[in-house]
């Protein structure tokens, strides 16, 4: 099998794996030519377009001097992993570009997948985070203002970035490059250290870094769809306002695209395992795999460039501060615009 980029499969230390007199399954050869012919180009795209969108993102919430609401402060983060995480991508193309051949030595080998793993896990968990205190604020309101700290969001998110680099730990340690004679690369792998270890992948990636994190996101939605669903039907009740709701609109289309780019990644992932176990054999699911995975990850890398796409056409309070950070960068024109004047095209913004 093919060695998988960065969001490694389970089968990366394949020169362990295949017996000695293993053929390469050849039913897809165009299919790989047309990928490392066009798979890199759409990721440096991507790389550019997420680069240039967090750092808007987090340039609109941090730049003006006041100080951010807990919902912002996880968003702000979110907009840092995948900052971080977008800056791995040009190693990767690179990779694809020279047919899994890396170029960069055993460092950047390390470095680089272990920094890009590491947010993996940070941004399924972030969206955990910003999931639980949607629901919090929409299905105990009072509760929620007495409770709810900046301190301890900031505390979470720090929380969060830690336990994603103890997750992506065997990355750090376990990355090499490794000669791999049926592509005639040295390729960037995990290097295995014995076959038990593919249950352990199975365990860290599929099940603490999708499936638990994906029941929580679907619990506390589910919650928040029924919160949202009750105050319609009483439309004089007090809890939440017009801010709740623009808020959760905007974390619930978050979290739904997010699901559906890691979704598919996944699913492969989990199927490699299979292979690798050989619960499933044979060049169809090889070649199925090994190429639903490279595609996979380039769906999963959409999302980091995908999310300030989501602020602006559903964010109605973030256009809204994009157009106060513009006043205050711009004040020999709009900065002498009457107070009443900015009241109305703020105003204007919140209901588009």
């Amino acid at each position: 099998m093919a060695p998988q980029p960065f969001l490694e499969s389970q089968s990366s230390n394949q020169t362990q794996l295949m017996p000695p007199n293993a053929t390469s399954c050849e039913n897809a050869q165009e299919a790989w030519s047309l990928l490392h012919r066009v798979l890199p180009t759409y990721i440096i795209a991507v790389c550019f377009l997420g680069l240039l969108g967090n750092l808007f993102v987090l340039s609109v919430l941090l730049l003006p001097r006041r100080r951010l609401s807990v919902a912002e402060i996880y968003l702000a983060n979110l907009a840092a992993s995948d900052l971080v995480f977008v800056l791995g991508l040009p190693f990767w193309a690179e990779n694809i570009r020279n047919q899994f051949h890396w170029p960069f030595g055993a460092l950047l080998c390390r470095v680089v997948n272990g920094i890009i793993k590491a947010n993996l896990f940070t941004s399924i968990l972030l969206v955990v985070a910003i999931s639980r205190d949607r629901y919090r604020v929409l299905t105990d309101p009072m509760a929620s203002r007495r409770r709810r700290r900046r301190r301890w969001a900031w505390a979470t998110c720090a929380l969060t970035w830690a336990v994603g680099g103890l997750l992506s730990t065997p990355t750090f340690l376990l990355r090499g490059i490794r000669a791999v004679p049926e592509l005639n690369v040295s390729a960037c792998v995990l290097l295995i250290p014995h076959q038990g270890w593919q249950w352990a992948r199975l365990l860290e990636l599929n099940v603490l870094g999708f499936l638990l994190p994906l029941a929580a996101i679907l619990f506390f939605n589910y919650h928040i769809l029924a919160s949202l669903r009750g105050r319609a039907e009483v439309r004089g009740s007090r809890h939440g306002g017009p801010k709740d709701g623009k808020t959760t609109a905007l974390i619930l289309t978050l979290v739904a695209a997010f699901l559906l780019c890691w979704a598919p990644y996944h699913v492969f992932a989990f199927l490699d395992f299979l292979f690798q176990v050989r619960a499933v054999q044979g060049c169809f699911w090889e070649d199925l795999i090994d190429l639903g995975l490279q595609f996979a990850n380039f769906f999963a890398f959409i999302n980091s460039c995908l999310n300030p796409v989501i602020y602006v056409f559903v964010g109605r309070l973030f256009r809204a501060k994009v157009w106060e950070l513009y006043t205050q960068c711009a004040p020999g024109s709009l900065g002498a615009m009457s107070s009443a004047r900015r009241r109305k095209i703020l105003q204007l913004i919140w209901r588009n």
